[in-house]
Order: structure tokens, then sequence, then C-alpha cells
């Protein structure tokens, strides 16, 4: 087993900063050790236009500027969008959300029905915008995401030539679809793989766990991790890291209405060294390929686009602070196998 991992460029496909002021704490956890982010618009209020885009990019560049980091932005879907818009639009994509389908996604997609939701990625296809989508309906909690696979399905094959990202996957059903479909692809994030339902309510209630997509099943957990180091695939190269690190203040996690969201954006990449080192004897080159390449891949990301850091990790053992800022973490308090030794 290797006891050293070097990435270059690490790359984290979808995070949440937060609003300001929150931003000002959160952005920097993730910015220390990865090369680039792609961060979420649903921020209150929503990055949903030209405006509102350039307000998020001058908080995030303010929080992130001591750091070697290069923020993306991902724009709210909505259907007032037009072509002319796109013409000035400085974004690595378009985020998804079914309305009120999770934590600030009010005045998303009510109706898929709504032929103005196709117009809008008919212009994505063609502009070559890369499509992220939180792929949840409202059924049952553990069928949410598994219902939704048809729609993207469908979406698939009506648009052949629009790259899809199902965000967030939980579900064996999930990454055998992705591998079917040539323009579908997937971000997996670092808890889905350690954890299953169990872990949320399986003994006492961990709320710190809770997320949404909720945790799944054994066997699910399984599927992702066989696809993330990219075991058994008939497809390989379609996964990439997105870890979905939410912040929600402690008395929010920690309530009778408990916020859904899982912290680890100070974490991850030491989670991921652990992970690889596990179930890999050369552990490095599919780590590289999940946290970085795959993404480069996917999101036609240039050396250039990107900030040339260099992460290096060691198996020793890193105690997991219990708060950052008032948010309670990932693995609070437990200690990982990995730490992060150097960052260049």
């Amino acid at each position: 087993m290797e006891d050293q991992i070097t990435l270059i460029d690490p790359l984290d496909m979808h995070v949440h900063f937060r609003q300001s002021p929150q931003v000002e704490y959160f952005a920097p956890l993730t910015a220390r050790t990865f090369s680039g982010a792609l961060i979420m618009p649903n921020i209150v209020p929503p990055v949903r236009d030209a405006t509102s885009l350039e307000r998020y990019k001058a908080d995030v560049q303010f929080a992130t500027r001591t750091e070697n980091f290069v923020p993306f932005h991902a724009l709210f879907f909505n259907t007032d969008l037009t072509e002319e818009d796109f013409d000035h639009l400085d974004i690595l994509s378009v985020k998804l959300y079914p309305d009120g389908i999770t934590t600030n996604s009010e005045g998303g997609v009510a109706s898929f029905d709504d032929p103005e939701v196709l117009r809008v990625m008919s212009i994505m296809e063609e502009r070559g915008i890369v499509l992220c989508v939180h792929g949840e309906t409202n059924d049952f909690v553990m069928d949410r995401e598994k219902n939704f696979l048809e729609r993207y399905k469908f979406w698939a094959e009506k648009f052949p030539k629009l790259k899809i990202v199902m965000e967030h996957i939980t579900t064996a059903g999930a990454v055998k679809l992705a591998q079917q479909h040539e323009n579908l692809f997937a971000t997996i994030t670092a808890h889905h793989l350690f954890i299953t339902l169990d872990d949320v309510v399986g003994g006492m209630i961990s709320p710190h766990n809770f997320c949404k997509p909720i945790a799944k099943r054994p066997e699910d957990r399984d599927a992702l991790v066989e696809a993330a180091l990219e075991i058994n695939g008939p497809n390989p190269h379609k996964f990439m890291l997105g870890t979905d690190s939410a912040p929600h203040n402690k008395s929010m996690k920690e309530s009778a209405c408990g916020c859904a969201g899982v912290f680890t954006a100070p974490i991850a990449l030491q989670l991921m060294a652990q992970l690889f080192a596990q179930n890999l004897s050369e552990p490095q080159p599919s780590l590289q390929r999940f946290v970085s390449c795959n993404a480069k891949a996917i999101y036609k990301l240039d050396p250039e686009d990107l900030s040339d850091k260099v992460v290096t990790l060691t198996k020793s053992p890193f105690i997991v602070p219990k708060e950052y800022h008032g948010v309670v973490p990932f693995m609070a308090g437990k200690e990982i196998e990995w730490s992060v030794q150097r960052v260049a």
C-alpha cells in the first residue's frame, strides 16, 4: 500500500459556498486544497441571471483571493433564459432543480412537460453548455432518484449532444444508466462513498449525515465505490468527485426540522485518499482520474483554466475538528487515516 499520494489540480465539481457573509468562511476551506470547484447557484436569492452571477462571482473571488484557486459557476435553470443571455454568461454549466426538492430550490422547474424547459435545453445543446441536474422526484424518499432515471433517459435521447451530469448519485441504477448513454455523466459525493441509510437513522439519529438525496442501501454504496474506482465498469471516465459539501449551522441541523446537507469540504481529499488506498494497490492513478482528469475531459477544461495546484497527502492520522465556523463536519471528532501534507 502506498503511503503518499500526489494529486495535480484536484477539482470539486459540486460545492456550496452559501451567500455573504457565509461565503467568506466556507469558500477558503475548499480553495485551500482544490485547484478549482463548480459552485452551486441555489443561494438566497439564487443566481438566475447575468447581474446576480456577476455579484456572486465578486463575492467568491474576494473570499478566495489569497488562495491559488479557480472558481467555476453554474446558473440556476429558469425558462426566462434566451439565446442572447447565453452570449453574455461566463458559466460552466446550468443547474436544474425540481421546484422545492432541496435547500433553496424554490423557483426551480415545476413541470417537466413545459415546452419552455425543452427550449432552454435545446439552446444549451447547441451552445455546448453542460446541464447539471438534481435528479429527484417527490415520491417516497428512497425511490426519488430511482424514479427520476426515466427523465434522464428521455433527455439523453432527445438531446444526444447535450452533456448531462446527474448530480450526487446514490443508487446502483444511476451508475448503470450513466454507463449506458454516451452523454450522461455523474458526480459522486465523498460521504455517499462511506455511509448508508443506517448511518443516518439506523440507530441514534445522525443529523449531520442527513442529506438529499438521502444515503441508500449497502449495495448502492458499493456500486458507487466501484464506479469511483473504475472497477468493472464497461464505460470508464464517467464519474467525478462532486462533494455537495453543504454547510449548515449546528443549530439548523440539530433541530426538529433539520436541514439536509453534509459538510465535507475540509476533509474530502483525505477521505478519498483513504478510500482509494484501502481498495487499490496503486491508488494514485485512479484517484487522479476521479478528482481531476474525468472532470477536465467532461467539462473540456484546458490546463490554463486551472491553478496548477499540487496536493500531497500522506498516510498519517488526522483528527477531524468538531466544528468549522459553527458547522459540524462529516466524521467530526473521528480519525481519518490520511492527512494533507503539502499544497503547492
